[in-house]
């Protein structure tokens, strides 16, 4: 791998870039926090060579947003459960959105 290889895969949202205790600390929350998302099924890390979970920034934003829900006193599961919700309405949005568009007459 070049170093403009790295570089590139640096901007991408999905790359996991992210070790649990780095990520535990960008979120400010506990390693516990990130194995009980992941066994709720909200997140799936990838595994290093070595085993070790990684995180990628579009993950870190999810598991931020859980945070915030369980902060506010959510169980973690309906929190999970809530953000999964979240992110299809975000998606039927944009779906429709397209299709309104090419309703339009041009």
């Amino acid at each position: 791998m070049t170093a403009d290889d790295s570089n590139g895969r640096l901007d991408d949202d999905d790359f996991p870039a992210y070790t649990m205790g780095r990520a535990a600390e960008m979120l400010g929350t506990t390693q516990g926090f990130l194995r009980a998302v992941g066994e709720a099924r909200l997140i799936t890390p990838l595994r290093s060579a070595g085993g070790h979970r990684r995180y990628s920034r579009y993950q870190l934003r999810i598991a931020a947003r859980a945070r915030e829900l369980v902060d506010q006193g959510t169980p973690i599961e309906a929190a999970c459960r809530i953000v999964v919700l979240e992110d299809q309405l975000v998606e039927a949005q944009r779906i429709n959105a397209a299709y309104r568009r090419a309703e339009q007459p041009t």
